[in-house]
């Protein structure tokens, strides 16, 4: 493992994000960001539950098949669950995702007048939502402040030196304390493409990384 000598300056993580926004611009954008393009909160809730577990690349097969069909709760349910698992096959526990769409449906028919609800903590009480889901539909769906944390946030942020955290739930706690609010919605997609392409999770391509001189390459042994 490399050794890590402690950083004598703060951890310029606004500079350090504009580099990785700069560095991403040939990348093709992740499924979640093309559903948010359409600004419905509904079917960034959707895709972001398909993705879960789930490689981008059939997360957007499985939401493409599954909105040309049906993307109201109102059509879900019209939807025989057999032919709803057909649709969004092979996401990762298709047969499950399934049926928790099906109850999320029927709770925002019931409860909330078909609407997605736009508070992050009303979100959280749905069936199958965790913080990542909720955050990302509060901050994509409404453009309201929220941080979404995946496994690509909390590693290289953890990676850079940034944070010392142990799970995505402490790390988004944390970086509401310490990151500047004008990043809180970015850094997931800035974040997730990074760590899709550069800063992967092993043998990341740190001799190709636009921000290797501020990384302290934390848990890093092999890289490229």
């Amino acid at each position: 493992m490399s050794p890590v000598s402690p950083l004598k300056k703060p951890f310029p993580i606004s500079a350090v994000l504009r580099a990785v926004e700069k560095s991403n611009r040939t990348a093709r954008d992740t499924t979640l960001a093309q559903v948010a393009e359409s600004r419905d909160p509904f079917r960034i809730l959707v895709a972001t539950i398909l993705s879960l577990r789930t490689k981008d690349e059939t997360t957007a097969v499985a939401s493409e098949k599954l909105f040309a069909i049906a993307d109201t709760p109102e059509a879900i349910l019209r939807l025989r669950p057999r032919r709803l698992e057909k649709l969004i096959f092979p996401v990762g526990f298709y047969r499950a995702k399934a049926k928790t769409l099906r109850e999320i449906c029927r709770k925002l028919l019931d409860e909330f007048d078909g609407r997605v609800p736009a508070d992050l903590e009303t979100l959280l009480e749905f069936r199958g939502v965790g913080r990542k889901t909720a955050n990302l539909v509060v901050t994509l769906g409404y453009n309201l402040p929220g941080i979404c944390v995946d496994i690509h946030v909390h590693r290289i942020t953890n990676r850079w030196g940034y944070l010392r955290t142990k799970n995505p739930d402490s790390t988004e706690l944390e970086l509401r304390e310490t990151l500047p609010r004008r990043h809180w919605i970015e850094i997931n997609e800035h974040l997730v493409t990074f760590g899709q392409t550069i800063c992967r999770p092993l043998s990341p391509h740190c001799t190709q990384c636009p921000v290797s001189k501020h990384c302290r390459r934390v848990g890093v042994g092999r890289f490229r």
